[in-house]
């Protein structure tokens, strides 16, 4: 929503929760720029998508505004007295309104595609397709808007938009940005290091766009360490070429914030014919979920209580934080037994005959409790944990400043807060376990994980299967301490501060 990070007439309300709620609104200095970009002159008439309480349409005198929410139209309306506001869904307005405009600007909706659902999602989805933008039924709302919006530019056309942080990363941020390059002549986007949000644990850049109906082959990319109110768009620090950001960076604009020398040495690497990726060398997924931990990990003490057989049991990892650095021995498991930590795993096969004691186990006020779990529901049996699988090695799914590729030397599966790594090739073992101590691993993930809330790199298992594993020749003639920097960069990017 314009001045907003979310939208709380495309999502249930629900008190308590002021980020899905809209409660953020857009400092004055960026609504203000932001205008000043796309409107250049006062008879230009300026479309905001979902104008929330009007923080846009207010500041220009000519502007159009959707907004779904009465009670926000209401104060739109009252804000903008100048303005005209359109009550209602906007995608159903942008199909079929005859209104074309010279600019756009605003703050749209940033809702996880989990809460972007139903009607509004497949109107939304069907409009972007029909205008040769592809989206998945994953994409979060606000590209969806973007693309629907420079529809509704006149030639020559403008707009210039708050927007996520994941413009730089995520996989739905690709159709927006080929539909921009593919018809405007300018597309720059401004990234921003210091959160223009702090209380968010979002982090937001700066997207413009001029003229509508060309077509440009780079996109123009401003670095920032903090956003100051101006005029017009800042300068270009670099300019991405297209082919570049698609068949080099796998569509991924954030690499482009390291130094050219850094991006040089990882594309020399990645690029080699020697150098292989993870997934070429290991079966990388995650781990089970068992849909109640509480009741399906149980400490020694009560499996001995209970009477579980042990050949039921099986050592688990619970989270990455219980992991050591490089091996997980059976002395460290020893340790947790010792320490009574819940971390046996109850495995049953589905056509497990059942001993008696475990029986009475599933019989328990937490087994009642454990069967009303969405997943133990929509399992049968109920109590049959799927996926259980004994890694050769651990790999965090989320990660502070280290991404941990621990050996599995004790034998224990894990959750799905984890990795598991199988090796497929016994004999790239000894080079995987060199690459791995060495900041090219760490500065890999980083490249090809994404930043998460909060500070956190994500590696969904599609990127750990990039993670690059050049040969121990290749690593001996890189700049270690230029790796090391890069490493430092990007987790600035991320905020990561412990």
């Amino acid at each position: 929503m314009a001045g907003r990070t979310s939208e709380n007439s495309y999502i249930d309300y629900e008190p308590g929760r002021p980020k899905e709620n809209g409660a953020y609104y857009t400092p004055d200095p960026v609504v203000r720029s932001l205008l000043s970009w796309a409107a250049l002159v006062e008879s230009d008439r300026l479309l905001d998508p979902s104008c929330g309480d009007g923080r846009f349409i207010a500041a220009h005198a000519k502007s159009v505004g959707i907004e779904q929410d009465l009670k926000s139209a209401a104060v739109a309306m009252q804000r903008a007295p100048g303005a005209l506001v359109h009550e209602g869904d906007f995608f159903t307005w942008a199909a079929n309104t005859p209104e074309r405009f010279e600019c756009a600007a605003g703050n749209p909706p940033f809702i996880r595609y989990q809460l972007f659902k139903g009607d509004v999602r497949r109107r939304a989805l069907n409009l972007c397709a029909g205008l040769g933008a592809r989206f998945t039924g994953l994409s979060s709302s606000w590209p969806l808007f973007l693309v629907a919006t420079a529809s509704l530019l006149k030639p020559g056309g403008r707009m210039a938009f708050v927007v996520p942080a994941e413009i730089g990363h995520a996989p739905y941020s690709a159709p927006l940005l080929d539909y921009l390059v593919e018809n405007f002549s300018r597309v720059q986007v401004i990234a921003i290091r210091e959160k223009l949000f702090p209380d968010l644990s979002e982090d937001c850049w700066l997207l413009y766009a001029e003229g509508f109906g060309g077509r440009t082959s780079a996109i123009a990319l401003t670095i920032m360490e903090h956003f100051s109110e101006r005029r017009a768009p800042p300068k270009a620090s670099i300019s991405v070429p297209v082919p570049e950001w698609r068949a080099v960076w796998n569509r991924r604009l954030r690499p482009f914030l390291l130094p050219a020398d850094a991006r040089a040495l990882y594309t020399s690497l990645a690029g080699a014919p020697d150098t292989r990726r993870f997934g070429d060398v290991a079966g990388i997924g995650i781990g089970y979920v068992s849909g109640a931990n509480d009741f399906f990990h149980l400490r020694p003490s009560e499996a001995d209580r209970w009477r579980i057989p042990a050949e039921l049991l099986y050592p688990s990892v619970r989270n990455s934080r219980a992991l050591p650095a490089a091996r997980l021995t059976r002395a460290v498991l020893d340790k947790w037994k010792r320490e009574d930590a819940p971390i046996m795993l109850l495995r049953l096969a589905k056509d497990q005959v059942l001993a008696s004691a475990v029986k009475r186990y599933l019989e328990s006020d937490g087994a009642k409790e454990a069967q009303e779990a969405y997943k133990c529901r929509v399992r049968d049996p109920w109590y049959s944990v799927p996926d259980v699988k004994v890694p050769d090695f651990f790999l965090t799914y989320m990660s502070g400043r280290r991404v941990g590729f621990v050996r599995n030397d004790a034998g224990c599966t894990c959750t799905n807060t984890l990795h598991t790594v199988q090796l497929r090739d016994r004999g790239a073992l000894p080079a995987l376990l060199d690459f791995q101590k060495s900041p090219l691993f760490q500065l890999s993930c980083e490249l090809e994980g994404h930043p998460l809330g909060g500070g956190m790199l994500k590696l969904e298992p599609g990127e750990a299967n990039r993670i690059i594993l050049p040969t121990p020749g290749a690593c001996a003639k890189v700049d270690i301490g230029l790796a090391a920097e890069a490493v430092a960069a990007m987790q600035a990017w991320r905020h990561y501060a412990a």
